[in-house]
C-alpha cells in the first residue's frame, strides 16, 4: 500500500470522526442518552488514533542513524498496537461502564429525535469514511479472500482504519436500534444495553487489531510469493549451486531485510563470486524494491548443513 494512499484514508477518517465527535457530544448532552455517549466516546478515540497513526507514519520515515541502522520502520507499528490498546481501554472500557451505569439507573431518552437526526448523520459521514477505506484496502488485497489480506498485509494502516470504520458503522447500527426500541416500547433500560454492545465491539475491534500487529512488531516474513520468487532468481542465477536459506523479515510496510545463504559452484574464483553476488543483488531489487536491504553468505551447504 502507498504512503499516499495510507494518508488520504487516515485524513478522511480523521475529518469525519472530528465532526462526527462534536455532533454526538452535542446530542448526548442534550438527550441524556448513554448509548449516543458512548458513540460520542467512540468517535473522539477514533479521532485521536488517526492522529497517532499520521505520528506513526511521519515517524516511520526518519532515516538510520547510528542507533538505528536499520531505520525507525517499525514506529508503524508500534503506534498502531498502541491505537488498538486505546480502541480497547478507553472505547471499549467507558461504554460498557456507561452502559452498566444506564442498566443499573435507567431513565428515559429526551427529545429522542434529535438522536435519529444525529446518528443519520453521523452514518453518512462515516460511510463515506469507510468507503474510502475499502477502496484502498480492495487495491492491496489482490486475489486474496479479505481475511486473508488482513493476516498477511504488512501495512497496518489502511486496514486499522477499515476496521475502525467497520465497529464504527455497527456501533451506530446499535445506537440507532437501542434507543428506538427503547423509547417505543418505553423500556429506557435499552439504552444502555445497546452502550455495552458497542464496547462489546469495541473490544473484539481491538483485539483483532493487537493481535494482527502483535504479529509486526515480533517481525514478519515476507509474503510467500516474494520469498519464492527471490530463491527462484537465486537457484536460476549462473555459479550458484543451491539456496542453503533464505530469511525475510518486514521492518516496514515497503521494508525488507533479507538474509539469503549460497553454496556456489567450487569452480568460480573470489572475484567471479563477488560479481555474482553483486548482479544477484541487483536483480532482485529491481524485481522486488521493497527488498531494501540484501546480505549474502557464501557457505558450503554440508557445512551450513552441519552448523545447523
Amino acid at each position: 500500500m502507498a504512503a499516499h494512499g495510507s494518508k488520504k484514508v487516515i485524513f478522511a477518517a480523521l475529518a469525519g470522526n472530528s465532526l462526527i465527535a462534536v455532533t454526538k457530544f452535542g446530542a448526548a448532552a442534550y438527550t441524556g442518552s448513554s448509548a449516543m455517549l458512548s458513540e460520542a466516546i467512540h468517535s473522539l478515540v477514533d479521532t485521536g488514533n488517526q492522529g497517532l497513526l499520521l505520528y506513526g507514519l511521519k515517524r516511520s520515515k526518519k532515516p538510520a542513524d547510528e542507533r538505528h541502522p536499520f531505520g525507525y520502520g517499525m514506529e508503524l507499528y508500534f503506534w498502531t498496537f498502541l491505537v488498538a490498546i486505546l480502541i480497547f481501554a478507553v472505547g471499549a472500557g467507558v461504554s460498557i461502564y456507561e452502559g452498566i451505569e444506564k442498566i443499573r439507573y435507567p431513565h428515559p431518552v429526551s427529545n429522542v429525535f434529535i438522536t435519529y437526526i444525529v446518528l443519520g448523520a453521523a452514518m453518512v459521514f462515516e460511510a463515506f469514511a469507510w468507503l474510502i477505506a475499502f477502496k484502498e484496502f480492495r487495491k492491496s488485497k489482490g486475489e486474496r479472500g479479505w481475511l486473508e489480506a488482513v493476516r498477511v498485509s504488512k501495512d497496518p494502516l489502511v486496514f486499522t482504519v477499515l476496521f475502525e470504520d467497520t465497529a464504527a458503522m455497527l456501533g451506530l447500527i446499535v445506537a440507532f436500534v437501542g434507543i428506538a426500541l427503547g423509547d417505543w416500547l418505553q423500556i429506557p433500560v435499552l439504552d444502555g444495553v445497546a452502550s455495552v454492545v458497542i464496547g462489546l465491539i469495541l473490544a473484539a475491534t481491538a483485539m483483532i487489531l493487537a493481535y494482527e500487529c502483535k504479529g509486526l512488531l515480533v517481525g514478519e516474513a515476507a509474503v510467500p510469493e516474494v520469498r519464492q520468487s527471490v530463491r527462484a532468481m537465486a537457484r536460476a542465477h549462473a555459479g550458484v549451486n543451491s539456496v542453503n536459506e533464505l530469511l525475510t523479515m518486514h521492518l516496514g510496510p515497503q521494508d525488507i531485510l533479507l538474509n539469503i545463504s549460497l553454496d556456489m559452484a567450487p569452480e568460480l574464483t573470489a572475484v567471479d563470486v563477488e560479481e555474482a553476488v553483486s548482479q544477484l543483488e541487483r536483480l532482485i531489487k529491481e524485481a522486488h524494491p521493497e527488498i531494501r536491504r540484501v546480505f549474502v553468505e557464501i557457505q558450503d551447504r554440508e557445512a551450513h548443513l552441519a552448523a545447523r
